[in-house]
């Protein structure tokens, strides 16, 4: 798509693209759909916002800062979208499959 929005190009499927612009393209797709899965909450700095949390995703360790609990939405189902201070989306896929401890301090913010 263009600046304003307007369709430049449309393919079929990937294997319609010759391998090195298909390769580009997925990289592209891949930096623009990263949003890791919450597996664990380990620790929170506060239940007060704004607050550092400690989690463990589908792509290793790390922290994130809540600014808000506006931050945390409800989607589908028992799964929660937490969006940190530098966007970055986070996904919880099922509240009820989180271990207890996990479960306890997401608590504290629904």
């Amino acid at each position: 798509m263009d600046h304003e929005g307007k369709e430049l190009c449309w393919f079929e499927s990937l294997e319609s693209i010759p391998e090195p612009e298909r390769q580009m393209v997925q990289d592209e797709l891949a930096s623009r759909e990263f949003m890791p899965v919450i597996e664990k909450i380990a620790s929170v700095s506060s239940y007060a916002t704004p607050s550092i949390w400690q989690i463990t995703t589908d792509r290793g360790e790390t922290r994130l800062r809540l600014k808000g609990e506006e931050d945390i939405r409800r989607i589908a189902g028992n799964a929660l979208l937490i969006s940190d201070t530098n966007g970055v989306q986070f996904l919880v896929r099922d509240i009820s499959k989180l271990d207890k401890h996990s479960r306890k301090l997401l608590d504290r913010f629904l």
